[in-house]
């Protein structure tokens, strides 16, 4: 945490021309490249070039059972919920993003004790407001800039707008987590210029006093927590939204400690390839879930060599904000 502050203390401060970040730490990176349209117009991208070369992509489409011979896995079973139907398709790989929750049920292990890790694995599930508005209030002293920070560093605009991308919401009289401004992602992203969208985030669980909030209602709910926090009047909004995600935070306690004996049993798959935040229990960035599927496809087309490295990306020490040289 301490070194979380110095940075955000320290960044104001740095040219804004600096490039090199060959030294800073995965997590504190301030710089990077951002789609204009959002990270799905990457994926698009990717479906675009995929389809290209004659290959098809299914959308709407669940796996709802696995089939394996001993060791290797043979088919899966995948409803297409256009249609409610179910096909069985034949497979010489498989690359898993299920939840490891539900790949390890779908596998029927022998050993029982993999099984129960595997079901009492624990998740944070999401839900996000956005929130369309007129104009943002100036946060209490913000219009205070210290000598020698540039004009357009911590300082809103006109609309009240802030000028950071996320922001980590600290008020213990609200449960909102953390807020987005989709504006500074990518102007592209905001049909209206003159508007301003943002991202309210709340982490919560499947069933519990948030999530079970009706759409229309919780976008209320959202939209005067921040009027509470000073943060808008209520008057300036325009237009909401909802989105839920399950299991979007693959959570580190209870059986998670128990986690090596469910990958000891999924590694026996020769033919089987866990990757993604879900597919691999792990807290993933999208850079590190890229990295993953990358090596999983090196591995397959190398027989098999470097399939254990899988599980070392975001394991090294330099992508978390302390190691052992930093204390």
């Amino acid at each position: 945490m301490a070194k979380a502050i110095g940075h955000a203390i320290a960044l104001p401060i740095r040219s804004s021309a600096q490039a090199s970040q060959k030294h800073t730490e995965t997590s504190l990176i301030a710089r990077f490249l951002y789609p204009k349209l959002g990270p799905g117009q990457m994926w698009e991208e990717v479906a675009r070039r995929v389809r290209a070369r004659g290959a098809d992509i299914h959308l709407n489409h669940r796996i709802v059972g696995v089939e394996r011979d001993g060791n290797n896995v043979t088919a899966v079973n995948v409803l297409d919920a256009t249609s409610d139907s179910v096909r069985r398709v034949p497979c010489d790989y498989f690359f898993s993003t299920m939840p490891v929750r539900d790949l390890v049920e779908s596998l029927k292990p022998e050993e029982s004790q993999v099984l129960r890790i595997a079901e009492a694995l624990p998740y944070r599930d999401f839900m996000t407001v956005g929130l369309l508005l007129r104009r943002m209030n100036s946060p209490p002293g913000s219009r205070n800039r210290r000598p020698g920070i540039p004009m357009n560093v911590h300082m809103p605009r006109e609309n009240g707008m802030p000028p950071d991308n996320w922001i980590y919401i600290q008020e213990p009289e609200v449960r909102i987590g953390r807020l987005q401004v989709f504006n500074n992602w990518s102007p592209a992203l905001v049909a209206d210029p003159d508007t301003i969208w943002l991202g309210l985030e709340y982490f919560c669980s499947e069933g519990d006093d948030l999530w079970s909030v009706e759409n229309g209602r919780f976008i209320d709910f959202a939209a005067a927590e921040l009027e509470k926090i000073g943060l808008i009047n209520r008057g300036d909004v325009i237009d909401g939204t909802l989105v839920r995600v399950l299991k979007a935070y693959p959570a580190y306690f209870g059986a998670y400690r128990e986690f090596d004996t469910v990958r000891t049993y999924l590694d026996r798959f020769a033919n089987l390839y866990p990757v993604g935040r879900n597919g691999m229990h792990r807290y993933n960035n999208q850079d590190h879930s890229m990295l993953a599927a990358a090596s999983a496809v090196s591995s397959m087309i190398n027989g098999g060599r470097g399939k254990a490295d899988i599980w070392r990306i975001n394991a090294e020490a330099d992508y978390h904000e302390q190691n052992e040289e930093s204390g």
